[in-house]
């Protein structure tokens, strides 16, 4: 027979943690440029969501503060961050490097090393989970070719082109590149920084699609920053419009109109 609880035990959690929260939030870089202002945001797990505003408002820098690079560019936050359990920008090197397996970003840079194999850039994926003795080898032997391989086929890229040196491919291959390296990483929480920026629309929705809807074994917060509103809609639950680093809005899809957009982009 259980015993009843007793009277002084902590009750559960109604509410789990989320992958992301976020409360009153101002990013500061050097020399006093305010990237965001007082922002509040809460994602749960699970949940796919759309940044949308124009170019300079701050969706890169959300994006940065979440995986810790805003705090490695020098900036300065006041306010609560919380990213899968913990504030990326308070971690040590050791604990910095497991929290970036855990969490997957696709910029408008694509961080890919033109003069390395595809293979290997994919493979950057999973550094943050091997060890050092099984990493180095890796610059020599690739390892995991057949995970490679398959992340190329899902972004539609032939597997011949694990060999491919990345400077060689198309700015659209590259990109693809870039978001089999986050199937490959498989994180939990998944940033993309205007991802489609240089695809077609054809290849731009495919790659949107498999953000939003990954494959078995991928499933995975998403927030995305987009440029086009009517092309992000598509693919998310929540669309968060920003202008001069404050959040503007942040509502279900079907809820945000076209006016709200026009206001967000033309006000």
């Amino acid at each position: 027979m259980t015993s009843a609880p007793s009277a002084d035990a902590p009750l559960p959690d109604p509410t789990p943690s989320p992958a992301v929260r976020l409360a009153d939030v101002t990013l500061r870089y050097p020399r006093g440029v305010v990237a965001l202002d007082g922002v509040s945001l809460r994602i749960e797990h699970g949940e796919r969501v759309g940044v949308v505003g124009p170019s300079g408002v701050g969706k890169s820098s959300l994006i940065n503060l979440l995986n810790g690079r805003a705090a490695l560019d020098g900036a300065t936050v006041s306010g609560s961050v919380d990213v899968l359990g913990v504030d990326p920008s308070r971690l040590g090197e050791r604990a910095r490097r497991r929290h970036a397996a855990r969490v997957g970003t696709v910029r408008q840079a694509l961080d890919l090393v033109g003069s390395m194999r595809v293979i290997h850039n994919v493979n950057a994926g999973r550094l943050g989970r091997w060890s050092t003795v099984r990493a180095v080898p890796s610059l020599l032997w690739p390892a995991d070719t057949d995970r490679a391989g398959e992340a190329l086929s899902l972004v539609g890229l032939d597997r011949s082109l694990l060999r491919a040196r990345v400077d060689e491919l198309s700015g659209g291959q590259q990109q693809r590149v870039a978001v089999a390296r986050l199937l490959a990483q498989a994180p939990t929480l998944t940033l993309a920084d205007e991802p489609v920026s240089s695809l077609d629309p054809t290849t731009s929705e495919m790659v949107l699609e498999l953000l939003a809807d990954p494959p078995a074994g991928h499933d995975w917060t998403l927030l995305v920053s987009v440029h086009q509103p009517a092309l992000a809609r598509r693919f998310v639950d929540r669309l968060v419009g920003m202008r001069d680093g404050r959040i503007v809005f942040d509502a279900p899809t079907a809820s945000v109109s076209e006016a709200d957009l026009t206001e967000l982009y033309h006000r």
